[in-house]
């Protein structure tokens, strides 16, 4: 079996290699079944370091949007909002011009054209709707509403309605070290270290989960929630939501999620994976990969901040997804 994923193996220790982390996890689900784990490296770049391994828990980044994005589509499903209801409803600290007309699909799309600068003062890029932009103020205010609409915390809320019904104990907000958690590296001729700390209603870079379970969370979305989240939360969290682009280059999203509609040259999802596909992935390399019509999930993981590629990341992360693509198309020919 093994064998057959050779090259997406050589993939992942490719970049590994090449971006400098010091260990690496790669886990694909075929119809509701492991059918490949590896797992190499050590948890830090020094001597002695712990070996990856399946119980080995890496810090997935922006990766943890996928989860924010369940909340957002629970709350949305239960009427405590609705995508096109205006921002300037829910978000009155925020100067209603600047607002503009940005409503929540807006925000869950990265079409909202915010920006917030580092004295804290919130900008306007480009009017709402008209282009896309990867930026964190959305993150700031999302998370702010859903926390407020539920009455707890998104990770609260994740922990009642999803992992425990799930049994996943390897996925959590941290706030202190412990032998399972991967730090990351920073630079190459640095130890690697954790960022840890209050999880400031989880909206820190400190979410932990092994490479499993990342694939578990993954298929949770395959199989329409399971029974244990409504289907309905689970197609508007991973449909596209993205309102009309007048650029047909710029990417779709669910709730954060990039879905592939009709394929984008600026997407992260190559031109080769089926329509209906969704993918998230994290600053210190962990990318989710879901893939309906194939029912496959494919999760890996690395441990180094900033993807391999620089400014042409894209271009990376569009090969994975293509070559995963291939290899289950080829399989799928073959049978």
């Amino acid at each position: 079996m093994a064998t057959i994923f050779q090259k997406l193996i050589s993939y992942i220790e490719d970049i590994k290699n090449l971006n400098h982390s010091s260990g690496a996890a790669l886990v694909i689900i075929k119809d509701n079944m492991i059918v490949l784990e590896h797992y190499s490296g050590y948890h830090s770049n020094i001597k002695n370091s712990r070996p990856i391994d399946e119980t080995s828990q890496f810090n997935v980044a922006s990766a943890r949007k996928s989860y924010l994005g369940l909340v957002i589509a629970y709350a949305l499903y239960e009427g405590k909002m609705n995508l096109d209801d205006l921002a300037v409803q829910y978000f009155e600290h925020i100067d209603k011009d600047l607002l503009e007309k940005t409503t929540i699909r807006h925000l869950v799309t990265h079409s909202h054209g915010l920006h917030q600068m580092e004295d804290g003062a919130i900008i306007r890029e480009f009017h709402h709707g008209e282009s896309w932009a990867y930026r964190g103020i959305n993150i700031l205010m999302i998370t702010e509403l859903v926390n407020r609409l539920h009455g707890k915390s998104f990770p609260e809320l994740l922990e009642e309605r999803v992992f425990k019904p799930l049994g996943f104990t390897e996925t959590a907000w941290q706030t202190k070290p412990n032998e399972n958690l991967v730090p990351v590296v920073d630079a190459p001729e640095e130890p690697a270290s954790y960022k840890l700390g209050q999880t400031n209603n989880g909206m820190d870079s400190n979410l932990h989960t092994s490479a499993r379970e990342f694939a578990q969370w993954g298929n949770l979305h395959l199989n329409k929630g399971m029974g244990i989240v409504p289907k309905e939360v689970i197609q508007l969290a991973t449909e596209v939501q993205s309102p009309p682009f007048k650029n047909k280059e710029l990417p779709q999203n669910g709730l954060f999620w990039f879905v592939q509609g009709t394929p984008a040259k600026h997407s992260e999802l190559g031109e080769r994976v089926p329509k209906g596909s969704y993918q998230i992935l994290g600053v210190t390399g962990p990318t989710l990969l879901v893939i309906p019509e194939y029912n496959v999930v494919v999760a890996k993981m690395f441990n180094k901040r900033y993807n391999y590629g620089g400014s042409n990341y894209l271009h990376y992360l569009r090969e994975f997804s293509n070559l995963v693509a291939d290899t289950f198309q080829g399989r799928i020919n073959d049978e």
